[in-house]
Formats: structure tokens, C-alpha cells, sequence
């Protein structure tokens, strides 16, 4: 770019006059949940604060450094920097018919790391978010017990407790551009994922209070929730690794989280973790409810459905960069992203420049955890040249991401859960970045 005016509102004005000079496919809109940026005003802002703030960068003294802050009393519980305001989940307004059975979108563009904060934490809800008096609360457990129980929330919390750190999912995430729909954000193809650590009582513990008769085989979870949201856990699943969570990241569950209590099935689609649990029945058979008969099956290219299909399948997405994380520069850079597995941990994580063409290994950075988010990264030396983006995950049983094509052949394009398929990031050569499908 030519030298610009020091004055900022010619130099507003001369970066509008080069946006309006570019070619029409570099200055076309691009929609982010509403906030319609075009180019022009985009870079307007990003240089408009670098000229705003000159007099505090190096060797002058930052006008913050010269008074006193606030003190810590007048904040009581943390709040983010006001410059992180723009950093906030959103929907898709047409994804379904009402806000009260509707997903908000993690913002994985600007995760770092693999806990999620609970405030950017996915949601979703079937009939909005119950405002729960915990001393009011009780967990019933009946059914094939030899003692059912109705826990408060202190008897719960008596119980001994553990902390995991894992993903949950929507099995719906990527559901959208299942049939071929594009969304021009990774925080729509993706965001229906997060990762927490969660503290709460092994459900196997509970379930040795109660006492199982023989010949149980289920569990039905019910939320307390206006849908009264229900799924059939098997037994086995109960027995291993099912939590009966009271807390996240180190504090009581969010209301929209679950608050006071929700289960938490390790690795499995997110709805099965039901929140604002209020009781688990033990039987010998699913119940198959509505949640899983007219919801949360995958309907085949014959017309049957799949059922009961609860693990999570490995998966990955690069996340920078992506389209709300462009390539600001040449040079070198550091390719990341996310790679998850509900079946253990993530054993390896190929990138491809080309789409496919060729693979390469990526680091696995971090912790590494089983059923769990997990950091990858590679570093490109970029010169403007156009990508193809993908990323290939492999997890500990020696399952491999498949492609679409792959995935479709074996279900057909009529599902919306459990698309898991290799995803692409086309990079351009001013470094912006699309989503475009490849076989």
C-alpha cells in the first residue's frame, strides 16, 4: 500500500477510494451472524486504531501507565476486557423455529488452548433454561434398583467427587452443510463443540448406593427442563465413565449449562448428557423417547435410520486460519486447530496444503487427553501462493476422518448428525480464507 495521510480522516478516506479501485471479488461482503463488514471499513478500523493510539507505543509511556486502575473490590466476579467485547457465541437465527429450542456457537476462531470458558460455552436447549432452586432440587433414582433413592444437593455433593477434563458435542455440528450448505464462518461449521473441565459423582457410584437388580441393562436420564428432555443410557456406559456433574471449570454448572446438576456421558453426543437432571430410572430396554426415535437418529440413503449411534466419531478443523482468521502476511506462520475423538485419545493429525493431494504430520500440542479437545500445529512458510486446507485426524483405535465422499457413501446425504468429514479452507492469494466442499 502507498505511504497514507497522517490525518485519520484522510486516511479513512483514501482507504475507502483503494477498497473501491479492488476487483469486485475482493470487496464483496461477507456475513458474520448479522454484522455485514465490507472490506474497506474493515481495514478503516484495523488501521484507524494502530494511527488512534501512536502516542502509546514504544518509547512513549502508555497513557494507562500514567494512573492509578480500578481496584479489584469494584469487580467482584471477573469480567472479560472490554476489547474482547466482539468475542461472543451466536446462532444462526434460521436454524430453528425459536430461540427457546435453539444452539449458540462457540467461537473456537479465538479459543486458545483446549478449556473453553464457560461463558463461550456451546449451548443448546429443547424448551429454554429452567431457573432451578437447588435446595428445592432433588435427583430421583427408581426403577430395577434395590433402593431408590431422592438425593438433595448436599447428599449428592457428599458423595466422592472427580474432575475430567472432555469435549462436548452437538451431534448436529457441521449438520448445516451436510446436503451441501456452506456457512462462511468456522464458528458455524464447528461451534456446536467446546471443552470444559467437569466435577461432579461417578454415576456407578450412585447406582452402587442404590443397588442394580439383575437384568437391568438401561438408564433413562430426564432433564427437569419445560421439554423434559430424556435419553436411554446403556448400563454399560453408566458403569464406566458417567458423571453426575455439579461444576465447570471450577465453579458451579451455569444455568444454561445444566445448574444445579446434569449428566455428563464422556465422548458421547452432547444431548445425552442431560441437563437439569432430576431423575434416572433403571429398566431392561431403552424407551426409545422422543429424543431418540423422531430426533437424533440418521436417516440412511434406503430410508431406514440409524439408531442409538452416541459416540462422537473423530474429527478436526484447522482453526487459523480460517475465514474469520484470515492470513494477515507473508512469511512464516503457524497453521492450528482442534482434533477430538470420542473413542480415546487423538493418536495423530495430518494437514494438507492441497487438498489432499498431499499430507503432512502436524504436532500435537498440549495436553493430550482421552475424550478430550486436542491443540495441533504446524508451521508453513506462506508466499501468497493459493491452499487447500484440510486436516485428518486419527484416533487411538486407528480410525481415520473420512473425506464426504466417503461419509456420504455410506449415509447418503439425507442425515444432519455425525458428519465428521475431512473439512477444506480455501486460501486465497490476498490470504483470505472460504469454505468450500471437496469430495
Amino acid at each position: 500500500m502507498k505511504k497514507l495521510s497522517e490525518n485519520t480522516t484522510d486516511l479513512l478516506q483514501e482507504i475507502k477510494t483503494e477498497a473501491a479501485e479492488l476487483p469486485q471479488n475482493k470487496r464483496r461482503d461477507f456475513m458474520l451472524n448479522g454484522l455485514k463488514l465490507t472490506a474497506g471499513t474493515a481495514l478503516a478500523t484495523a488501521v484507524g486504531k494502530v494511527v488512534a493510539g501512536q502516542e502509546n507505543l514504544p518509547p512513549n509511556v502508555p497513557t494507562w501507565q500514567k494512573s492509578l486502575g480500578r481496584g479489584v473490590v469494584s469487580v467482584p466476579y471477573g469480567q472479560p476486557s472490554k476489547h474482547e467485547a466482539n468475542l461472543i457465541r451466536r446462532t444462526v437465527e434460521w436454524l430453528t423455529a425459536d430461540k427457546i429450542a435453539s444452539i449458540s456457537m462457540s467461537p473456537l476462531h479465538k479459543m486458545k488452548g483446549i478449556i473453553t470458558p464457560s461463558g463461550l460455552h456451546f449451548e443448546r436447549y429443547h424448551g429454554g433454561v429452567p431457573e432451578v432452586n437447588p435446595d428445592d432440587h432433588r435427583i430421583m433414582i427408581n426403577g430395577m434398583v434395590e433402593r431408590p433413592l431422592l438425593l438433595t444437593m448436599d447428599e449428592l455433593m457428599s458423595f466422592p467427587s472427580e474432575s475430567h477434563i472432555h469435549f462436548l458435542e452437538c451431534p448436529a455440528n457441521g449438520g448445516m452443510e451436510w446436503r451441501g450448505a456452506q456457512m462462511e464462518a468456522l464458528q458455524f461449521t464447528h461451534g456446536m463443540l467446546s471443552g470444559s473441565e467437569w466435577t461432579g459423582v461417578k454415576l456407578s457410584t450412585i447406582l452402587q448406593e442404590a443397588g442394580i437388580k439383575p437384568g437391568a441393562k438401561w438408564v433413562l436420564a430426564e432433564g427437569a427442563d419445560a421439554a423434559g428432555m430424556t435419553r436411554s443410557i446403556p448400563l454399560d456406559k453408566a458403569l464406566d465413565d458417567t458423571l453426575v456433574v455439579f461444576a465447570q471449570n471450577g465453579e458451579m454448572l451455569r444455568p444454561e449449562q445444566g445448574y444445579p446438576v446434569r449428566l455428563f456421558t464422556p465422548g458421547w453426543e452432547g444431548n445425552t448428557s442431560v441437563k437439569w437432571l432430576r431423575r434416572l430410572e433403571v429398566g431392561d430396554m431403552p424407551w426409545a423417547q422422543r429424543e431418540e426415535t423422531s430426533k437424533y437418529t440418521d436417516l440412511l440413503a434406503d430410508g431406514k435410520a440409524r439408531k442409538h449411534s452416541f459416540v462422537q466419531e473423530v474429527n478436526s478443523v484447522i482453526t487459523s486460519p480460517c475465514p474469520e482468521n484470515p492470513i494477515k502476511r507473508k512469511g512464516l506462520l503457524q497453521l492450528e486447530g482442534l482434533a477430538w475423538s470420542g473413542h480415546g485419545k487423538v493418536k495423530r493429525v495430518d494437514v494438507s496444503l492441497d487438498g489432499g493431494v498431499s499430507w503432512q504430520t502436524a504436532k500435537l500440542k498440549g495436553l493430550v487427553l482421552s475424550k478430550s479437545l486436542t491443540r495441533f500445529g504446524m508451521e508453513i512458510n506462506w508466499q501468497g501462493e493459493p491452499l487447500l486446507l484440510q486436516s485428518r485426524a486419527v484416533d487411538e483405535t486407528g480410525y481415520v476422518q473420512p473425506t464426504l465422499s466417503q461419509l456420504r457413501e455410506v449415509r447418503g446425504t439425507n442425515s444432519i448428525y455425525h458428519k465428521n468429514s475431512i473439512h477444506t479452507w480455501q486460501v486465497q492469494t490476498d490470504g483470505a480464507v472460504n469454505n468450500v466442499q471437496l469430495g
